[in-house]
């Protein structure tokens, strides 16, 4: 029977399966399509990231603002 140099690796290893070749096949096909983000995208990702940050320290403030509330009701009660 032939071997099958396609799936063979390059340190000269058998790959029964070739999924060593099939995953470096995708890598370097992936590889090209990755693009740096400009400035533009950046900034809009911080101003997405500021938003929720923001949401975030409000919840804890109304939180906060129960608590003592709670607190005070209990204490004055």
């Amino acid at each position: 029977m032939a071997a099958n140099h396609n799936s063979q690796g390059p340190e000269g290893n058998y790959d029964p399966a070739g999924s060593t070749q099939m995953f470096r096949a995708f890598v370097e096909e992936a590889a090209p399509a990755r693009q740096a983000p400009t400035r533009r995208q950046l900034r809009e990702e911080q101003q997405q990231a500021g938003g929720s940050k923001k949401g975030v320290w409000t919840a804890l403030a109304v939180a906060l603002v129960v608590v003592i509330g709670a607190a005070a009701w209990l204490v004055l009660r």
